[in-house]
């Protein structure tokens, strides 16, 4: 390239174009052509150049170095000048330049050039205006972003607090929605519950995202104006949209967005431009938004929804759904209370984690923070946090309990071992209740003379009934029906090894109670047509068909099927344990957060503090259950239970029945049919108090009048609540009311039974001995019988307690006033009335 050449080239491509061409010409002159391999550097920073250099072809690449950050790099393409203002005022390098490319450079040696400034000024001249031009813009920019930082200042997100906390599933799928909406400058929509921190969330995504050098501003939907002048602008007022620029702008609880917002915030997603608020007499033009939108909210405002104007949608879980997360919270935010508190980390200890465990946190991880702080605080420096410190994270569901197995250790102790139910059941009640069969079937056919029939009716109804308030289904632990299905089971797969039926659930649910009822009706009939109280080997036949029952189900299907669904005995244990004073329940926040094998429902091997077991035999996992029927107080999950969740609670009588409950009609059609157990078995009673020739000799008759008789009560109940529809305007349905009527129905079934128990289970020491066809009349033997008085006290007591513990219980359940539910409490002053008038007299 000649001289002319060069002049041109300079000229057209360069700054120099306002120098004259004499100046130009000169330039020319002392250019020096260097050919500049790729990757080599011409000028390392804080070092003084040697030439001007001025790229005529090729791509070079000019950078300075940060030691706290990346370091800020600049492509130069031909044309280029560099270190033109070093060599003028005698400075540094300010930059590393180095070659991309192959390169052609033009050199102007150190000395050379400045002896060109001093013969030709106007090259200092040009340089200076330049330079002022340059200051000039820069102060304008400096100007702009002081006032961008004073507008956006009040609501700038400075970092992030945290991360995400946590290994569980909804932890992880957080994390990748994360990522993802990092990945894009699409809007976003944060939604969840209050507590969850979902500002942080939107922080973890901007300051993830590639623009994180770029501000981000969050913004309180609740204090925007109706026409959102703060964030649009007004006339010649700029906005938040256009001071944030290409930064990130995050509209905080979006659920509280003036109405009016609502379309300007569709407009803006839709199209990504807004129009400023207008002045009078001015239409303002609308705007490109660079921002990036962000919004959080407690729910997903319809119009957004309908339209799907948001990127990327992300749900935050509740805190109650992250058990699993819960211990790794604990220890984070305890590490970071301890280290500004300058103090030592304390232990939690296992007690306390499952209480936070079992706890729902309607705050979420606000509430843990300020709970695990107020904890840190209460414990004045000791080395572990116990869960008497987390006073305030009580359940209102778990009120009025006292877990019986941390308050006795040794009754933990004896029910997770062999002897409870197993060796029992095995070691006793199996051959006990074969001897009782044995005995009804072959041995004397009175009740005077078989200890067997003494101790069925006389002992065992009794102290059954008495006991339910106490131990509820206690019973079916150590039932000898169950037992011997359970024999056969096993013998049955030893002989003949297959896959047992699961269970029809379905079906079951739906008729299993209707199949109780109609057995237990028929078992009530049975006995009083056929006197089963004192005719023995017909005792025998009912226990050894109830037994049947359970043998052939067991063959058939896994586990006690019979138990749970169809067992008669089994039903009106489930219908009385509701009543009871202990439950048998699990910590769900426990079972939902360290539990992944549900051995307790399951069965599986030992693991850690639990033992091998075959499981629940009912198939009732016990962090689910809501009422008494569905649990045999087993004790297999207590037994199968790694992490201590299952708990044994002392608690009001009852307390389901007006929180967990779920009613069905065919639980209360037995309900009424034991409640007309009661008439039936006083027929005699009846005609003897009232009056009456029943005429029960005859067995046709006898048949009617006893079906009559266990229909008594129902019918009375039904009046009483057709008169409470009648005079209530929001009446509380049947199906719920008339479990008020339990109290009552247990206590009159142990009212009667007080008086045979108290006057014969006394007599077992003559009774055992004529059972084996001793004479006992001759004998002197040890008896022992209540005074009448004293039985017709205790039964009056039954009649009176049970009456107000109705009154209260259906109180509880109805929620409504006295006088409401005053034809029910009459109606069951009246059956009680009758019941006392034929059990105790008058």
């Amino acid at each position: 390239m000649d001289q002319a050449e060069k002049i041109t080239w300079l000229k057209q491509n360069t700054v120099l174009e306002s120098l004259s061409d004499e100046t130009v010409g000169a330039i020319a002159a002392a250019i020096q052509e260097e050919s500049v391999q790729e990757n080599r550097r011409l000028v390392l920073e804080d070092t003084i150049p040697p030439a001007v250099y001025i790229l005529q072809a090729g791509r070079v690449e000019s950078y300075r170095t940060s030691q706290t950050g990346v370091a800020t790099a600049t492509s130069l393409l031909p044309g280029a000048i560099v270190y033109l203002k070093e060599l003028l005022i005698n400075a540094a390098a300010e930059d590393t330049t180095i070659t991309l490319s192959d390169c052609v450079v033009w050199e102007i040696p150190r000395a050379e050039f400045l002896a060109l400034t001093q013969q030709y000024p106007e090259i200092s001249q040009t340089f200076s205006r330049s330079l002022a031009t340059e200051l000039e813009l820069v102060s304008a920019q400096l100007a702009f972003e002081r006032e961008r930082q004073s507008a956006l200042r009040p609501y700038v997100v400075p970092k992030v607090r945290r991360g995400i906390v946590g290994t569980s599933r909804y932890a992880v799928r957080i994390r990748q929605e994360i990522k993802k909406a990092s990945g894009d400058r699409q809007s976003v929509l944060i939604f969840g519950e209050p507590g969850l921190e979902k500002d942080n969330t939107a922080a973890l995504i901007h300051f993830g995202s590639d623009d994180r050098k770029e501000p981000m501003i969050q913004v309180n939907c609740n204090t925007l104006q109706p026409n959102g002048s703060e964030l649009f602008g007004r006339g010649n007022k700029l906005g938040l949209l256009d001071w944030i620029g290409r930064g990130t702008i995050l509209l905080n609880n979006l659920e509280a967005i003036p109405v009016e917002l609502e379309e300007k915030l569709a407009q803006l997603l839709a199209t990504g431009e807004f129009t400023p608020i207008d002045r009078e007499g001015t239409t303002p033009t609308p705007r490109p938004c660079e921002a990036r939108i962000m919004m959080t909210s407690e729910k997903i405002l319809p119009r957004l929804e309908r339209g799907k104007l948001v990127g990327h949608t992300i749900k935050i879980p509740p805190l109650r759904v992250r058990k699993a997360d819960i211990q790794a919270q604990i220890e984070y935010y305890l590490s970071l209370l301890c280290r500004s508190r300058g103090i030592p980390k304390p232990k939690i200890t296992p007690e306390a984690l499952r209480r936070l465990q079992g706890y729902d946190f309607p705050g979420n991880a606000i509430e843990l923070q300020s709970l695990i702080a107020r904890a840190l605080t209460q414990s004045d420096g000791a080395a572990e946090l116990t869960e008497e410190v987390f006073w305030s994270a009580s359940l209102k569901n778990r009120r009025f309990r006292i877990n019986l197995l941390n308050a006795y250790p040794k009754l933990r102790q004896f029910l997770r071992s062999p002897w409870y139910p197993d060796r029992l059941n095995y070691g006793f009640t199996l051959g006990f209740f074969a001897v009782v069969v044995a005995v009804l079937m072959w041995g004397p056919q009175t009740r005077d003379r078989n200890v067997a029939l003494n101790f069925f009716w006389a002992w065992w109804w009794m102290l059954m009934l008495a006991a339910f308030p106490f131990v509820g289904r206690l019973w079916c632990a150590v039932c000898p029906f169950m037992i011997y299905g359970e024999l056969a089971q096993k013998f049955s797969l030893w002989i003949y090894p297959r896959k047992l039926q699961p269970w029809p659930r379905q079906e079951a649910e739906k008729w299993g109670g209707w199949f109780i009822f109609g057995m237990f009706a028929l078992i009530l009939l049975w006995e009083e047509l056929w006197n089963l109280e004192n005719v023995a080997y017909l005792s025998g036949c009912l226990l050894l068909l109830i037994t049947a029952g359970a043998v052939i189900f067991s063959l058939l299907f896994e586990r006690r099927f019979w138990c749970r669904y169809l067992c008669p005995i089994g039903g009106m244990n489930g219908l009385f344990a509701k009543l009871s004073m202990v439950e048998l329940r699990a910590q769900q926040g426990i079972c939902s957060a360290s539990c992944t094998t549900y051995q307790c429902y399951k069965g599986g091997p030992q693991k850690g503090e639990g033992l091998e077991t075959g499981g629940c035999p009912v198939y009732s996992h016990p962090a689910q259950l809501q009422d008494n029927k569905d649990c045999v107080l087993c004790m297999t999950c207590l037994k199968a239970c790694p992490h201590r969740s299952v708990e044994l609670n002392f608690r009001p009588p009852g307390i389901e029945l007006w929180t967990t409950h779920k009613p069905s009609y065919a639980e209360i059609s037995l309900l009424f049919l034991l409640f007309g157990a009661v008439f039936l078995h006083r027929l005699p009673e009846i005609e003897q108090q009232f009056g009456l020739n029943l005429q029960l000799d005859n067995s046709g008759i006898h048949a009617g009048v006893s079906v009559l008789a266990l229909l008594i009560p129902s019918a009375i109940a039904l009046v009483a609540h057709a008169l409470i529809r009648l005079f209530n305007a929001k009446p509380r349905p049947f199906l719920e009311l008339a479990y008020g009527y339990l109290p009552i129905v247990l206590g009159s079934s142990l009212a009667h039974y007080l008086r045979l128990g108290l006057t014969e289970a006394g007599r077992v020491i003559p009774v055992t001995i004529a059972t084996f066809g001793a004479d006992t009349q001759n004998l002197s033997l040890p008896i022992a019988v209540a005074d009448p008085a004293v039985i017709a006290f205790l039964q009056g007591v039954a009649f009176i307690f049970s009456f107000w513990l109705s009154v209260f219980l259906t109180q509880k359940i109805a929620r409504q006033p006295i006088w409401n539910l005053l034809p029910q409490h009459v109606a069951m002053a009246a059956i009680g009335s009758m019941l006392w008038v034929i059990t105790v007299g008058w």
